[in-house]
Formats: structure tokens, sequence, C-alpha cells
């Protein structure tokens, strides 16, 4: 079995799960200009998301108060004693405040609301304790994959936006992207999947309106982007293995074509966002990145004039290789 990565770098705020299920879309009636460029997201969760449970010293034995509440790693916490928690802070400062107290927690698990009772508890210093981390933001670098003129949207990344550490759907409160510069490449090797550096500008591109298995969805802002030739999505079944094209940006903000082959078709699920398989045959891809490298998630492909996918996951064991996802279920209502 093939390892593979998320092809996107995220950097995740210290201290999930969105509904919007992506549809087919028919070639027709769907022309959209290609993306290729980097962009920065600054993604802040509906709720803070339990990604660690632990348990502490309370002066006699260790305990995790969050645990024996029953909260569960993945679970989105929405409010505490009816106050909404839309921070990580928001979170500390109601349960250092308890003095002790039961409180009642409203969470999200697998898409139900649950009402849990967590009594936290002091540890060697007084300091009333939950036992969980949580997180509720993320910021990092992805590649637009397509912007349409016709309703104003964009979608990226090929994929969702995850926790990293738990590789749960983090859920949407706000998100916006922004304009980035790609400053330097780490090259894949095997086993080790490498990543496009920059930095983000302060050029607002659009807000994300949905997060789903097979990428962000948004509302463009910056309409300078609204403008070049127009390409078909195709459909499922004009995919073919052979020669095509991955329109990524490996140096500045200009996106540039780059030589690959489609390998192998596997499956044509909406719900699956390793639809076909890729190989990068470009000599200056390969001598520059090693492949496929993190941060190239969403980078468009063509074959035969029309957008047929994104890039979406390296395999690390050879990052020349990767799986690409049907631009048809790139389409978000």
């Amino acid at each position: 079995m093939k390892k593979f990565a998320r092809t996107t770098a995220f950097v995740l705020a210290f201290a999930m799960f969105i509904t919007g299920v992506p549809v087919s879309a028919s070639a027709e009636s769907s022309t959209v200009i290609l993306g290729g460029q980097p962009f920065g997201v600054k993604f802040y969760n509906d709720g803070v998301m339990v990604i660690e449970l632990e348990e502490f010293f309370n002066g006699s034995h260790y305990v995790c108060p969050a645990k024996e509440g029953g909260l569960q790693v993945d679970d989105v916490i929405k409010k505490v004693n009816g106050i909404e928690i839309k921070t990580n802070e928001d979170l500390q400062e109601t349960a250092t405040g308890c003095g002790g107290k039961g409180m009642s927690f409203i969470i999200e698990r697998d898409g139900k609301e649950l009402c849990k009772t967590v009594k936290p508890q002091a540890n060697t210093v007084g300091t009333y304790l939950l036992g969980a981390w949580v997180r509720d933001s993320c910021a990092g670098i992805g590649t637009v994959t397509y912007y349409n003129p016709d309703n104003n949207y964009f979608a990226a990344l090929g994929h969702g936006i995850c926790d990293r550490d738990t590789g749960a759907m983090m859920p949407l409160g706000e998100a916006e992207i922004v304009g980035a510069s790609i400053s330097s490449v780490e090259k894949s090797s095997t086993g080790k999947a490498g990543s496009l550096n920059g930095y983000f500008t302060d050029k607002t591109l659009g807000t994300v309106t949905n997060n789903t298995i097979n990428g962000i969805y948004g509302t463009i802002i910056d309409n300078s982007y609204l403008s070049g030739d127009r390409f078909e999505i195709a459909e499922f079944d004009e995919i073919q293995t052979g020669d095509a094209q991955i329109i990524t940006t490996i140096s500045g903000d200009r996106p540039e074509s780059y030589d690959l082959k489609i390998t192998s078709i596997r499956n044509d699920d909406p719900r699956n966002n390793e639809n076909f398989v890729i190989k990068v045959t470009d000599k200056r891809l390969l001598d520059e990145c090693g492949g496929i490298v993190q941060g190239m998630s969403g980078s468009p492909i063509v074959q035969n004039g029309k957008l047929i996918g994104a890039v979406t996951h390296v395999f690390l064991n050879n990052p020349e290789e990767g799986y690409g996802v049907a631009a048809q279920f790139m389409v978000c209502n």
C-alpha cells in the first residue's frame, strides 16, 4: 500500500466537520478560469476543537476532568454554561473562573449536538484545568484550482482543511484567502514530503464559505482574477491515462505549466478525493521540487484542453506520484 500525505502545508495555531457536499457539474454548462496561483488562508473554527486529552496532577493523583466528563478528541466545543466559545482563551477563562463547579458543555460530535457536564479540577498551584488541548484556528499556503466568473466563486486545495494532529475536518467559522508569494522550495524525497515556503501579502482575494472533503470554496473579492482563458470542466469519463499538465507556482506568484502523466483511474466517487493517480515527468519540476510537495494542493490539472482535476496528495514512498481529485467533483453549491 502506498503511503501518502495531503500536500498542503498548514501551520496551525496552538491552543471538525462541515456540511456542504461537492456536486457534479455539466461540462457543457461550466467553463472556468484556471488558477495555479498560491494563496494564504486564515481559518477560524466554529467553536474550539479538542485535539488531545491529557492527565495532570491535582496534588494527590493524576486526573483528566474532560475525559471523565465524556469529552473526546475531535469534539467541537460550542458553548459552556450557555456562553459561546470561539477561542482557546474563551475556554481557558471559563474553566479557570469556575471555582471547581461543574460546567455544562454543548459539543458537536459526528454532526450531532450533545450536552456534557465537566468539573474542572485544580492543579498543584490552584489553577482549575480541564485536561484538554484545544485548537481554534489555522493558517497556511495552498493553490487555487479555478475561478468561476459566472457566479464569482473560487475552488481550491482539492481536499478539506483538516487538523494536523487528528486529521479531522475543521469546522468553518470564518476564513479569508489572501495573496501569497513562494520564496523557496524544500524538495520532497523518499519518506518525506517537501513544501513550498512563502509569505502572505496584504491583498485579500476572497472569503471561504465551504470546507469540504474535495476542497474549499468561496467568494471572490478581487475581480482582477476573474479574467483569462476559460476552460471546460471535463466529465469524469473524459479523464484518460496518458499525458497531462499541472499548473502550479514554485517561485513568486506566477503559475507555470509542467508535464505529468495520468497513470491510472481509481474511482468515480464524488465523496473521494483520490480519483486518479498522477506521476510528475517534467524534469524541471523534478529537479527543483523532487516531484509533488506540500503547498501544491489544488494545482489544476489539464488534459486535452480541459480542466480534469487538481492535485490532492503526494505519495511519501515515491514523491514523483500522488493522487488527483476530478474537477467534476470540485463544484459546490
